[in-house]
């Protein structure tokens, strides 16, 4: 009777230690809306890869298993309010959005709310209702650190600058953020003189048409600040056509301060054209955004978090040797 008791009391202890192993192994899913905005971009493809990558790795290290549900609004801001919908209709755990359109993201981050659903605003802000929490690029300090840069590097040359601003989609923030930088820079140091202000919408043949123009009313400018680099074949395409298109040393070189380090920017920057720049820095963006929507999705991060990534700043001398450029991996 007793090697019967004995037993029985090793088999519960057993079925125990199981239980409480199978417990520990147990992995929790957390289901993840993706919208962009829009996907003609390589950053798009990289911040998703990356996002993906290191979801697998940080969520192998917690227990945490990530799926991924992705919709794409090809840059129509009713289309992406209706993407989001159609993701609260399917009880997502989280959502993260890229806004198409500054304000009218609000209406999509009410909806969730409205649903219990947490939802992270990534890369660019909502200029209207308040997201539980915000992951992108500190696109002010971003211009403030590439225009610094440009106003040494223009006294150094002995160059008093006078410029062409070419904007971006001032329904970004990041726009309306890296023009406010450059212009603070510009009256902080007086280093250059702003003459024309090119805008674009973010859309290349705007960048091209626009600079072609701002040239020809203004041939003594001999600098510029390009919003994004992203579609920099078109600010190549326009000094051409100007006979302005020569790298650093040359005489008819166009001092030029961009942001991101997109590829073609990368390019650029490589053959002397750009100056200096200030990354965006798709890994880090992509490895923050997987740390917030672990905790919002188990409720335990407060409203309003705010996390951004200030960037680095690239030259033509430092470029290349820079690690986790994702501007080296991805082509447009």
């Amino acid at each position: 009777m007793k090697k019967i008791l004995l037993w029985l009391l090793v088999l519960t202890m057993f079925v125990s230690m199981v239980s409480s192993f199978s417990l520990a192994a147990e992995v929790r899913t957390i289901r993840v809306g993706v919208s962009w905005n829009e996907k003609i971009h390589s950053l798009i493809q990289a911040w998703q890869d990356y996002m993906q990558q290191y979801g697998e790795e940080y969520g192998s290290k917690i227990g945490i298993k990530f799926e991924w549900i992705i919709n794409v609004a090809d840059g129509d801001p009713i289309r992406q309010q209706a993407n989001i919908e159609d993701l609260i209709s399917q009880k997502v755990d989280v959502i993260i959005a890229r806004a198409q359109d500054a304000v009218a993201i609000g209406v999509s981050i009410k909806a969730a709310k409205d649903a219990g659903i947490p939802f992270v605003t990534f890369d660019r802000e909502s200029s209207t209702v308040k997201p539980d929490a915000h992951v992108g690029a500190d696109s002010y300090s971003q211009s403030i650190s590439t225009s610094e840069y440009f106003a040494d590097l223009l006294k150094k040359n002995g160059v008093k600058g006078k410029a062409i601003e070419v904007l971006g989609d001032l329904t970004d923030m990041n726009a309306v953020y890296r023009s406010q930088g450059w212009h603070e820079v510009e009256k902080e140091r007086g280093q250059w003189e702003t003459l024309i202000q090119v805008p674009t919408e973010w859309k290349p043949e705007k960048f091209r048409s626009g600079i072609v123009a701002a040239l020809a009313a203004h041939p003594e400018a001999n600098c510029m600040f390009v919003a994004s680099d992203f579609c920099f074949s078109a600010v190549e395409s326009a000094l051409e056509e100007a006979g302005r298109l020569s790298p650093t040393g040359d005489p008819k070189h166009i001092w030029i301060a961009a942001q991101d380090v997109n590829p073609q920017g990368y390019e650029a920057m490589l053959k002397g054209y750009i100056d200096v720049a200030t990354t965006y820095d798709a890994y880090f963006h992509a490895l923050e955004v997987i740390r917030v929507i672990v905790p919002l999705a188990l409720g335990e991060l407060g409203v309003g978090t705010k996390i951004l990534a200030s960037g680095r700043v690239a030259t033509p001398d430092t470029v290349a040797d820079m690690p986790y450029m994702w501007a080296k991996e991805y082509k447009d």
